[in-house]
């Protein structure tokens, strides 16, 4: 899972790994509920190796990248990242987990069933039955106790947890135990409708009791409830190194040690090379590749068994492209590509410049091509072109509706003359009062992606008259120097598609509220326009237990924020995933994760012993 609050330092997070910073994403926890809308069919749902478990031996190791050996492996800590979220994976219960459309389904590893109780006057009740086999590792049952003090830990009500608090368990009123000791009964103060992505991952009442227990980092000394256990966490050597839980009551793991070893992205293509790793993320190592001087390229394909080509000094996307044919051509490994659960949008800030316009933003919205930008970010990464329509869900998830309709039809130019921005003979930057229409654009700097985007939209943006100058940012000052101080017209931005977006993606949309000294605070709304009406929509979808009726307030505010001109989708992440011949179970996952038990090897005489 990734804690997802829509804050400065969770943004510069989801920049990083959204377009192709120094963290590959290894997909979410938190997904949306099943809603009875067909998902888009030509969507990229995950690329993954067959997972049947028969054809996977028994025994054998896997060697799986990592940015690093994280600082805590408790994903609600303020230090936690995206390497926590896969170990945690691997360790800890999630009572739900997403399927590849983001249809949260019950785990049977850990839970027999849950319903809610219907609306009605009285308070909203979720009776969950755990599966009477879960113990952690030290012998104790998943309890009631455990849920309680998760809950406790991530309400908000005592400060001195000090964590980044998960949306949703202060909704909760209690946790108690039910008929029996598998039965957990969770009362709530107010409706909740996303209450399936609570408790996921679930951590043991041992680590989240007290503030101390829960502000110590959490490096696998504790009990833990999954197919693995921790034998090794080495942050001096990179390595966290988990074996076979031997109180694991499901399906047994087929590898018998798993080692995540600390590679960053710059290094994987050669460790891959050299047979060094079996499992790695590749989109930042592509997306973020430098160019490679002709006498080391010649020097490095030399020493290389892969077939290459030594290029001359390149810019960015040129040094992406080679990094990425060297990958396609690594002898023993297949590169698996799918659309990750996150949405590249172009953001519009409304407080500044000519975009306090609505016009101009309207028109802005009009003129750009979703498909061209899309053609340019992702067809180079062999994913297939495909624009988003939604502000909240992708295209591969239940529920997705293209609303870019809203937007309004017709030539842009027709709003731009209307706003009193005149085309000087018919061509060039529009003018108005004698100043052109020239916005700045922020874009995450070395990322090959994102400037391929940048590229596009400048060039289209051009052809309606409007000039665009990129400036190129660090993931360091991106948000606190340009987004949080509004020092930019238009922005490049990732957010995560979902889960719960009538929750967790209300900030980046709330209309500002004035601080004491009367100043409109934007908190996470980087945008800075937002109605009553949109936050309407979101507070009712995110009480509406009706799965169609909270769809059907969602597309509705997305057809809002459409007409609003805050800003516009783009495309959905692309993800690289570089997986050994061999493997099974591997791959991009998309809205889903590991089924850790499951992954492994082919062949008798494939792995290291």
């Amino acid at each position: 899972m990734r804690v997802r609050q829509l804050t400065a330092a969770a943004a510069a997070l989801l920049l990083a790994a959204g377009l192709g910073g120094c963290s590959d994403d290894s997909g979410p926890a938190h997904t949306p509920a099943p809603v009875p809308v067909p998902a888009d069919p030509t969507a990229t749902t995950g690329d993954v190796g067959p997972a049947d478990r028969a054809a996977v031996r028994d025994g054998g190791t896997l060697r799986w990248a990592v940015d690093g050996v994280p600082a805590t492996l408790n994903v609600y800590q303020g230090t936690a990242n995206a390497d926590s979220a896969l170990l945690a994976h691997a360790l800890y219960p999630s009572l739900f987990r997403p399927d590849e459309h983001g249809r949260l389904v019950p785990d049977p590893d850990y839970l027999a069933g849950a319903e809610s109780t219907p609306p009605g006057p009285g308070p909203q009740v979720v009776t969950y039955r755990l599966n009477p086999n879960a113990v952690w590792n030290d012998g104790t049952p998943v309890s009631a106790a455990d849920l309680d003090a998760q809950r406790t830990a991530l309400s908000g009500l005592d400060p001195a947890y000090g964590g980044a608090r998960a949306v949703g368990y202060d909704a909760i009123d209690s946790v108690t135990q039910g008929a029996d000791p598998s039965e957990v009964r969770v009362t709530f103060r107010r409706p909740y409708a996303d209450w399936r992505s609570l408790f996921g991952p679930l951590y043991p009442a041992a680590e989240t009791a007290t503030p101390a227990a829960f502000g110590r980092p959490l490096t696998g000394g504790g009990p833990s409830a999954g197919p693995y256990t921790v034998a090794r966490y080495d942050a001096e050597d990179g390595t966290v190194s988990v074996v076979r839980s031997p109180l694991w009551w499901g399906d047994p793991p087929k590898a018998d040690r798993i080692d995540f070893l600390a590679a960053p992205p710059e290094q994987r293509l050669d460790a891959l090379d050299q047979d060094r790793l079996d499992i790695a993320p590749l989109t930042a190592a592509v997306d973020r590749a430098v160019p490679v001087p002709a006498a080391d390229a010649t020097a490095a394909a030399a020493a290389s068994a892969s077939p290459s080509v030594a290029p001359p000094p390149a810019a960015a996307p040129e040094a992406a492209a080679l990094a990425l044919h060297r990958a396609e051509s690594l002898p023993g490994v297949t590169v698996h590509r799918a659309a990750a659960a996150s949405l590249t949008q172009l953001t519009l800030n409304a407080a500044r410049g000519p975009l306090t316009d609505p016009l101009v933003r309207r028109a802005l919205t009009r003129a750009v091509d979703r498909q061209r930008i899309a053609d340019a970010a992702l067809t180079p990464l062999g994913l297939p072109a495909a624009p988003l329509g939604s502000h909240l869900l992708a295209g591969d998830q239940e529920g997705y509706r293209d609303n870019s309709g809203a937007a309004g039809p017709g030539d842009p130019g027709r709003l731009l003359d209307e706003a009193g921005w005149k085309r000087p003979g018919g061509g060039g930057t529009r003018t108005k009062g004698g100043k052109p229409l020239s916005l700045s654009m922020l874009v995450p700097a070395g990322s090959a992606t994102a400037k391929r985007t940048a590229d596009a939209l400048t060039a289209g943006l051009a052809d309606a008259g409007i000039a665009v100058q990129q400036v190129p940012a660090p993931a360091d000052s991106f948000v606190g120097e340009h987004l949080a101080a509004g020092d930019y017209d238009l922005a490049l931005l990732t957010w995560p598609a979902g889960p719960s977006p009538a929750i967790e993606q209300r900030p980046a949309y709330a209309k500002p509220r004035p601080d004491p000294d009367g100043v409109p605070e934007p908190g996470g709304n980087f945008g800075r326009s937002g109605t009553e009406e949109i936050d309407r929509l979101f507070e009712r979808a995110a009480t509406e237990s009706d799965q169609a009726a909270r769809l059907d307030l969602l597309q509705q505010a997305d057809v809002r924020i459409w007409e609003l001109g805050h800003s516009v989708p783009l495309y959905q992440r692309p993800e690289l995933v570089g997986v050994r011949t061999g493997v099974l179970g591997a791959g991009a996952y998309g809205f889903g994760w590991p089924r850790f038990q499951d992954v492994g090897w082919s062949e008798p005489d494939t792995g290291q012993d």
